[in-house]
């Protein structure tokens, strides 16, 4: 009889053991199943952080055939994927010029200094040799026409110590923006840098509404870029050009809205004459046909 028990005895613990080991290796799986799916998620988050660098047609030819030195730098947003020529200067710091104002409308609609893109600054009377910006004007027709008077107002209304913080905030180029009084030329001659790469990194926050303004202030922003509106595509963009370099530099920055994706653009050359400064935009488009945009 206590033979019997004891086998009996026997058999259940055999069972109960093989019932946890087999317990245990499905716990184990588990883990094994969650750490690879984990690996693989962080994997293809870094990729997605890595743009891929595309084989595209010699954009480089543009520059070559209006004899300008420079560089271009096109990103495809759902694509993740970057088209470009001299990937050297693309990464060198500039000047920003007039691309600025596309920070600077958003920093005065933000704080008020401009209740919205159609109130108007009376013109000092000061004469320029850009016929456009001699009278008064808004926020606007300042942008399409670029008119630097306007700007210059509005960075001297906003004050050195405002000005550094938005630019802080956001994290715009190099961050530099000199003394007090640099306050209305630090775009135009410095200190203040911003590679091309660096535009589209921006503009990118700006079309995904992820800077540091409201939605209403992008949203006007967005709307004073565009240049050209289609039924097929909407080209948004702002020109830059400084006079306080040899060569002169030359800016085209924004982007094109076609069938459901975003192509960001970074143009930049080498100005030795004002009949150069069409070739900024010229050669932006003749690229964006090459990808087959326009």
């Amino acid at each position: 009889m206590l033979l019997r028990v004891w086998r009996c005895l026997r058999r259940y613990a055999l069972r109960r053991s093989r019932f946890i080991i087999f317990i245990v290796g499905c716990i184990a799986l588990l883990i094994a199943i969650s750490f690879s799916v984990r690996v693989l998620a962080e994997n293809n988050s870094t990729i997605t952080q890595h743009p891929v660098i595309a084989k595209a047609p010699d954009l480089g030819r543009h520059f070559r055939e209006f004899k300008l030195s420079g560089s271009i730098l096109i990103y495809d947003l759902n694509n993740n994927r970057t088209y470009e020529h001299n990937p050297q200067r693309n990464a060198t710091a500039m000047t920003p010029g007039s691309t600025f104002k596309i920070f600077n409308a958003m920093v005065a609609l933000e704080t008020g200094i401009m209740p919205n893109d159609v109130a108007v600054l009376t013109w000092d009377g000061i004469r320029r040799d850009i016929d456009v910006w001699n009278h008064d004007t808004n926020l606007r027709q300042a942008f399409k026409d670029s008119t630097v008077w306007f700007y210059q107002v509005l960075a001297r209304r906003l004050g050195h110590e405002r000005m550094q913080q938005f630019i802080d905030k956001v994290g715009y180029g190099n961050r530099q923006i000199g003394t007090a009084e640099d306050i209305d030329r630090f775009w135009l001659q410095g200190p203040l840098q911003i590679t091309p790469k660096a535009q589209i990194e921006f503009l990118q926050r700006l079309y995904q509404n992820k800077l540091p303004f409201s939605q209403r202030t992008m949203d006007l922003v967005k709307d004073i870029m565009v240049r050209e509106q289609t039924p097929d595509y909407t080209l948004r963009g702002k020109t830059g050009w400084l006079n306080s370099t040899k060569p002169e530099l030359g800016w085209f920055v924004g982007y094109l809205e076609k069938n459901k994706n975003v192509y960001f653009f970074a143009t930049t050359i080498d100005m030795n004459k004002a009949t150069d400064a069409p070739a900024r935009i010229e050669i932006t488009r003749r690229s964006l046909k090459d990808l087959g945009l326009l």
